[in-house]
């Protein structure tokens, strides 16, 4: 069985380990719908907990960007004030 070209920014144990470097390509699209795996759909968090289980899914140290991409891509919902994080229905 052929391995996905985005198998090679993840570690065997599913850690990402580096960051597709062309901006909108299909690779950080579906790389970002990994991560978003990593939120449930039914919960709230702050901005420390978005901050820990990107930690804790990532062998790089960048999870602001991480975070920042998450959102922008509409995979991570935030509230005006940044107090607030969820997952969106359309990364299930």
């Amino acid at each position: 069985m052929p391995k996905s070209p985005l198998d090679a920014y993840f570690t065997v144990e599913g850690r990402m380990h580096s960051w597709p470097a062309r901006k909108r390509s299909a690779l950080r699209a579906a790389a970002l719908e990994r991560l978003a795996g990593s939120f449930e759909t039914s919960r709230n968090y702050d901005e420390q907990q978005v901050n820990t289980i990107l930690r804790s899914v990532m062998d790089f140290e960048d999870h602001v960007l991480i975070r920042r991409e998450l959102v922008d891509a509409k995979l991570l919902g935030r509230s005006p004030d940044g107090r607030r994080y969820w997952r969106e229905a359309s990364a299930e």
